[in-house]
């Protein structure tokens, strides 16, 4: 784990700038959970009701017709929202097919979406690692939290998470589904909201092996060989296949998102995605971003 984790801090600065550039791509027209209320940034004029104090009246925009309007700021309370990468030894994978491994690209939505989120003045966080902060410099400091932990689990830490936050949990998922079952439950128990973002690299779908291949588990170290690969291919694009069905159904029952994306396709997808749900547009559960 110790050996990971000076992967990953080596790894950090570099995926920080990709993640603001990214970021910044996506951030062009991102106005959060836009409502009225207490503020100081104008949002629209509306008519005059009666039985409001008079003091609401734009008197100057009242001027010029013949009805009364009232201005409205833009609501500006923060919110929170809990970001998690797995950075688990499945993750550390890539193959010829897609230019990241998982690990990487789940650091880049993460920390893109820290961005995107602190620069709107939301509080972002890191569960059991970090308190919620409000700040631009937000996506390098959890980048530090991150260099400096001793260890980062598939599943975060729910202690901290309260009821209207938002947990976004980016990870190939390929637990046991009854551990992911488990975590999902406790985080909606709080009424928080989730977001599930399952990584796969492509060849984790196309499983295009041909004759002898040995394949080896990352997590455990066991090691399987088999002399015609290619007739397992079907079996093991069945069971893929039955998995991504698990994962909607465990988000649809919770009333969270699920948002499928391959490691060859463009980071911007699943941060478009993420942006429709944080935001509070319609929809519904997203899913099969980057095709299945």
């Amino acid at each position: 784990m110790l050996a990971s984790a000076r992967t990953v801090a080596e790894a950090l600065p570099e995926l920080l700038v990709e993640a603001r550039q990214v970021g910044n791509t996506v951030a062009t027209g991102w106005h959060g959970r836009r409502r009225a209320g207490p503020g100081e940034t104008f949002w629209q004029f509306r008519p005059f009701s009666m039985g409001e104090p008079a003091r609401r009246i734009d008197w100057r925009r009242s001027a010029r017709d013949e009805h009364l309007y009232v201005r409205e700021r833009e609501w500006e309370a923060a919110h929170t929202i809990w970001l998690w990468a797995d950075l688990s030894p499945s993750m550390n994978f890539g193959s010829k097919l897609a230019p990241v491994v998982k690990r990487d690209r789940a650091l880049v939505l993460m920390l893109a979406l820290a961005s995107m989120l602190s620069g709107s003045g939301e509080r972002v966080g890191l569960p059991g690692l970090t308190r919620p902060i409000t700040s631009r410099d937000a996506p390098e400091r959890l980048a530090a939290a991150l260099a400096h932990a001793t260890r980062t689990d598939a599943l975060p830490d729910t202690t901290s998470v309260r009821r209207f936050s938002d947990v976004v949990l980016i990870a190939d998922f390929l637990d046991p589904i009854a551990a992911v079952t488990d975590w999902v439950g406790r985080v909606a128990s709080t009424g928080a909201r989730g977001h599930l973002v399952q990584i796969l690299d492509p060849i984790e779908e196309s499983f295009p092996f041909d004759g002898r291949v040995e394949f080896r588990d990352p997590e455990g170290g066991l090691r399987l060989t088999t002399g015609r690969a290619e007739g397992w291919r079907e079996a093991y694009q069945a069971r893929l296949a039955a998995r991504k069905a698990q994962l909607r159904e465990i988000a649809g029952r919770a009333g969270w998102s699920h948002i499928l994306h391959h490691t060859d396709r463009p980071a911007t997808e699943p941060l478009l995605a993420l942006h429709g749900r944080l935001s509070g547009q319609p929809g519904g559960i997203t899913s099969g971003m980057g095709g299945l």
